[in-house]
């Protein structure tokens, strides 16, 4: 060998450093350096049994509140030498299910997927691999599968109540799109089960469900308040969004229309991203440690590799964010 020693000692040097002394692996680690040569990562899995790699499943990318979960499930998972493969699935239960298989293929040890809606032969092949995973970014009590996340029916159910309890008894719903999308679909049923406790409901068409953008935030906002309404007193005074960027949509398109926000209406987001706190006014949101929420799947992932049984992961609890877009009605 170019650096002096055996072939056990160069596997050593890499994969249990604590039993090669310092000296000798800084020898063999400068010559492995000069040489270009670094381990085979599936030749060490063969001979191991092992491959040291995790999946996650995502919608996308392209939302910074699931960028920021894999961030903290990455750093998590690098303390133990732990590869994180990563699926977007675009929202689609099918892509989903095929990234789960190409994963699971590929020899991953564990997974984590966000939210429940998936199809139930993702599950069940996941159970017959045996891999341990867990949900991530949803939790209800009831749920067959282990959790880490928050309860999405309880938070909307908050935000709905704190909007009542300062007056409001019109409200308005811009929400991404329900179908397969059980984050979603559980926010809706707390806003519903909010306004049912104190005798109120969503009228049909102050209700607006798409793609979660500014865009369509501006879009459904003007929707609601130039549609048609049983008499003038009717018209929402509150709008609640499915997250940020819908609630900075109709912020904007608020202004467009010479509304103003909080007096003639107020606005609430969900997720508390960067943007929210820049707007003026200032969005009322509720926000969510999305890094920590990464960081507790893979603690509980990487217990169940090795061997323990981990005990469920309390549920995280979003703090509501009081900010300028919102005030009694006038």
């Amino acid at each position: 060998m170019a650096a002096g020693v055996s072939t056990a000692t160069v596997s050593r040097a890499f994969n249990n450093p604590e039993k090669v002394a310092p000296e000798v692996r800084a020898r063999v680690l400068a010559t492995a350096s000069a040489l270009g040569w670094m381990p085979h990562a599936a030749a060490g899995a063969l001979a191991r049994g092992r491959t040291n790699i995790a999946g996650a499943i995502i919608p996308t990318l392209d939302n910074e509140i699931f960028a920021a979960q894999i961030g903290g499930m990455q750093s998590a998972f690098a303390t133990r030498a732990v590869t994180l493969l990563l699926g977007c699935s675009n929202y689609d239960r099918d892509e989903a299910f095929r990234h789960a298989q190409a994963m699971l293929g590929k020899g991953v040890e564990a997974l984590a997927i966000a939210g429940e809606a998936h199809r139930p032969e993702l599950f069940e092949t996941i159970a017959a691999r045996g891999v341990p995973y867990v949900v991530t970014y949803s939790y209800r009590a009831d749920s067959p599968h282990p959790c880490v996340g928050f309860d999405n029916r309880e938070a909307f159910h908050r935000m709905t109540r704190y909007l009542l309890d300062l007056g409001h008894r019109e409200i308005g719903l811009i929400v991404q799109p329900v179908a397969g999308n059980d984050r979603i679909e559980a926010r809706v049923a707390g806003v519903r089960e909010a306004l049912a406790e104190r005798g109120l409901g969503l009228r049909a068409g102050h209700v607006r469900e798409g793609e979660w953008s500014i865009g369509f935030g501006r879009e459904s906002l003007r929707a609601i308040m130039s549609g048609p309404a049983p008499r003038p007193a009717s018209r929402p005074t509150a709008v609640i969004c499915g997250n940020d960027w819908l609630a900075i949509g109709a912020l904007l398109e608020a202004r467009a229309m010479g509304l103003a926000v909080p007096t003639d209406l107020s606005i609430t987001g969900f997720d508390d991203v960067a943007m929210a706190a820049q707007m003026e006014p200032g969005l009322t949101t509720m926000r969510v440690d999305n890094a920590r929420i990464g960081s507790l799947a893979a603690d509980y992932l990487l217990e169940r590799l090795g061997g323990g049984t981990p005990s469920p992961v309390p549920p995280q609890v979003p703090d509501l964010i009081e900010r300028g877009s919102t005030a009694p009605p006038r």
